[in-house]
């Protein structure tokens, strides 16, 4: 169960709040209400009619929806310094997905009419806003557009590319580290945690990547490039 702390934290690693005087940064703070989550704790429903928006302030957060089914559908992950919930505070509508924390989080809520003041009272939080929401759209076109012509397969495929990052240590090498859960992995790719499992698998057995610790390497980037573009088959569409 989430916990309230009474003393104020601090919004200084808040992104959106770059660039404000401090006064008006603490003087946000003292709006705000701020909570601790545990791991895997819930910090908002769908089905929640509140309006306020959340800054992360220590830990990370899943944004995750659920299909008929009940299959877990993960849309981002909102890391320290970021904030979510914005989408309720400016339409005035319900929420559209639910929140999860990943690892201990400290979150600052702020009230809708106050976080509505601060993007009317400062172009720069509003031009950071709308590149946000811009972001969001071109994410989902990328997600409809990735359920619309791909198997479970090469979703996995593009998933594992997205998260890859290149190797600092090794050159022309790529990691993703922290390596996720199967199960986080299938919920972004919208599919189930055996598939995910059967295709890094398959990958290690070929060599075109190795699990070692808590990073997954991926030896042949373009060959799981050249996976992920094929057209889709009986076996890809799976799931």
């Amino acid at each position: 169960m989430s916990t309230q702390q009474q003393v104020p934290g601090s919004l200084s690693g808040v992104e959106l709040l770059d660039g404000l005087p401090e006064e008006e940064i603490h003087a946000l703070e003292r709006r705000c209400t701020w909570r601790r989550f545990k791991n895997g704790e819930q910090i908002l429903d769908r089905n929640n009619d509140t309006r306020d928006v959340f800054f992360v302030v220590e830990g990370n957060v899943q944004i995750v929806n659920y299909s008929a089914s009940g299959r877990e559908i993960a849309y981002a992950t909102v890391r320290e310094g970021g904030y979510f919930g914005e989408l309720a505070a400016i339409d005035g509508n319900s929420r559209s997905a639910s929140a999860v924390a990943l690892g201990n989080c400290m979150l600052a809520l702020v009230a809708p009419n106050a976080f509505m003041e601060y993007v009317a009272n400062h172009p720069g939080v509003a031009h950071q806003v709308m590149q946000r929401l811009a972001r969001i759209i071109r994410t989902c076109d990328e997600r409809i557009m990735d359920l619309s012509t791909l198997g479970a397969v090469q979703r996995v495929y593009l998933e594992l590319l997205r998260l890859a990052e290149e190797d600092p240590v090794t050159p022309g090498s790529w990691v993703i580290y922290p390596m996720p859960t199967q199960s986080n992995i299938a919920a972004r790719a919208s599919t189930t945690r055996e598939t995910v499992a059967r295709v890094i698998g398959q990958l290690a057995q070929e060599e075109i990547v190795k699990k070692k610790g808590k990073s997954l390497y991926i030896w042949d980037r373009d060959s799981l490039s050249a996976r992920a573009e094929r057209m889709t088959t009986p076996e890809n569409l799976a799931r």
